[in-house]
This record gives structure tokens, C-alpha cells and sequence, in this order.
């Protein structure tokens, strides 16, 4: 199966189609005023519809088992056809939507199989997918003229002692979403440093500083102090949702320093200086956490 270790439980929901058209108005008679001989078709067609939502990794190898939140069918006759809709809804990592196709492919084939008896021109046609949201397609991601600094806090690379790989892994993973890397720095780990730095980007206009480095244990390490003395607004679910995420997947993300807020209208967040943590932490907050500068836009009318 896919690896999905690295996304974040959200809100998914998926709803599908399928149709059953019959070859006679009696058929159709039969279904509403449930006199069809093998028994309701509505009721037994919706129980192995919802069966079969909760069975879709059994049938279908590569998909992964989630928990179901919510499963609902819907009909609707329209002249000779039965028109079926399925929505699931899941709180996971990966989406419900073959689970709805799947479902609603049940709930026809059963309605079909107690209909063959009274009509042999029963068809099911034209099952797909009508809607799916939830997950990291939702947000509108792409922000190509998002102004966009990396800022590197280490004593030993900015001596020349060792090479950035936490701040390459930022830019990288900023690609995805069309987010180009203006300022790329390299500084050392020193207060004065660091607030002058950020201050000459929120002057040059700069929206989004992402600081990798200086949040360890070792009185050295003073990033995250020096940011938090310039954040006018704290937003501290930042970096609430980026420690859980890391904790979820190793038990010492708890020891994380980070800060992250406004320093104007510049949206400012440390990051580990590790390879692994940065990973972690961008995996963690986007596309999600961009949705910031449309709520700061908001704000403005």
C-alpha cells in the first residue's frame, strides 16, 4: 500500500453515483410499494451498501482500512432509472472515495440481483465519483507570489563547518505548492543577528520567513527567543499541530522550542534544524497553515 505516514488526519468525505434502470414502470411500482417478492430493495440494497464501505481493503488490496465516520445512501426514481447516491465521510489520513464508489457499486448489483426475477432488462450504468474533499486538495494551495525567505541558523555552518541540508529541505518541499524561495540565508546562531535579519525582510516585504536551527537545549541555541521578542501576534497552534504531529511519530518531539506568529504582516515560524524535524514540520502545517494570509486579507476589508 501506499505510505501514508507522513499525512495528517482530516475531514474526508466522498460521494458516489450509480444508476439502475429497469424496463418497465411496474418494475418500479414494485420497488416503491415494496412488493418486490425477494423483499425491500431500498432497505437490502442500503445494508450491503454499508457493508460493503467497511469491507473495501478486504476486496480492494491497495486500499488502506479507516475508520467510517458516516455512511448515507440517498434514491431517487427518475422515470425508469433508480438513481443512487453514497457519501463517507472519514477523520483520516487518505480519502473515502473508492470506498463510496465501491459502496454504491453493492448497493446496484443488489438491487439488481432481487430485481432480475420480475424484470430480465434491469442495467446498471454509469457509477463514478461526484464529489470528494478533505486532505491537502481543498486548500488553495498554489501561492506563486507568496514573497518567501529561508533563513538558516547554525554557528558552524555559517563558519563554513558543514553544509544546510534543513533549509534545501524547506525550499524542496515548498515546490509543491509553487512557492519560490527569494532570500535563502545562511546566519549564525546569534540573537542580534537573527532579529535584524527578520526585521530587514518584513521591511523588504517579505510574507512568509521560515527559520530553520537554533531551537536546541544548549543555552547557544537562542532562535526561538529572538523570534519570539519580535512576534506581535503569537499563533501558537503553529506550532501546537507540528509538535503533535512530531510526537505521533517520535516521542522526543516533545523537547521542540518552536515559536511561530506575525512580526508585522509576515508570517514567521521555527523549524528543528534537523533534516527529519524540518520534514515533519512542513509535512505538518502545509498547505494548511497558508490559510493565514487569506484570513489576514479578510481582515484588511
Amino acid at each position: 500500500m501506499v505510505d501514508i505516514t507522513h499525512k495528517t488526519n482530516t475531514l474526508r468525505i466522498a460521494t458516489a453515483q450509480a444508476i439502475v434502470q429497469v424496463s418497465k414502470p411496474e418494475t418500479i411500482e414494485s420497488i416503491l410499494n415494496r412488493t418486490v417478492p425477494k423483499g425491500d430493495v431500498y432497505e437490502m440494497a442500503k445494508a450491503a451498501g454499508l457493508l460493503a464501505v467497511k469491507k473495501t481493503p478486504y476486496m480492494l488490496p491497495d486500499c488502506h482500512p479507516l475508520p467510517i465516520e458516516s455512511t448515507t445512501v440517498a434514491y431517487r426514481v427518475e422515470d425508469l432509472t433508480v438513481v443512487i447516491e453514497m457519501t463517507v465521510k472519514t477523520i483520516y489520513k487518505t480519502g473515502v472515495e473508492v470506498e463510496a464508489m465501491h459502496g454504491v457499486s453493492v448497493v446496484a448489483l443488489t438491487m439488481y440481483d432481487m430485481l432480475k426475477p420480475i424484470d430480465k432488462g434491469v442495467e446498471i450504468r454509469h457509477i463514478k465519483l461526484l464529489e470528494k474533499k478533505g486532505g491537502k486538495s481543498d486548500r488553495k494551495a498554489p501561492m506563486p507570489d507568496l514573497k518567501t525567505a529561508v533563513v538558516v541558523c547554525s554557528d558552524s555552518i555559517a563558519q563554513g563547518i558543514g553544509e544546510d541540508k534543513s533549509g534545501r529541505r524547506i525550499i524542496e518541499k515548498l515546490e509543491p505548492f509553487q512557492i519560490k524561495v527569494s532570500d535563502y540565508s545562511i546566519i549564525p546562531d546569534d540573537k542580534a543577528i537573527i532579529q535584524e535579519k527578520i526585521k530587514g525582510l518584513c521591511d523588504l516585504g517579505y510574507r512568509l520567513v521560515l527559520i530553520t536551527g537554533g531551537t536546541g537545549l544548549s543555552p547557544r541555541d537562542v532562535t526561538p527567543e529572538a523570534v519570539g521578542e519580535l512576534i506581535d501576534v503569537p499563533i501558537d497552534g503553529i506550532v501546537e499541530t507540528a509538535r503533535q504531529y512530531g510526537q505521533q511519530r517520535i516521542p522526543t518531539a516533545m523537547l521542540s522550542r518552536a515559536v511561530a506568529g506575525l512580526v508585522g504582516n509576515t508570517l514567521v515560524i521555527t523549524m528543528p534544524g534537523s533534516t527529519g524535524g524540518v520534514t515533519e514540520n512542513m509535512d505538518a502545517l502545509f498547505p494548511h497553515v497558508l490559510h493565514v494570509f487569506s484570513v489576514m486579507e479578510g481582515a484588511r476589508h
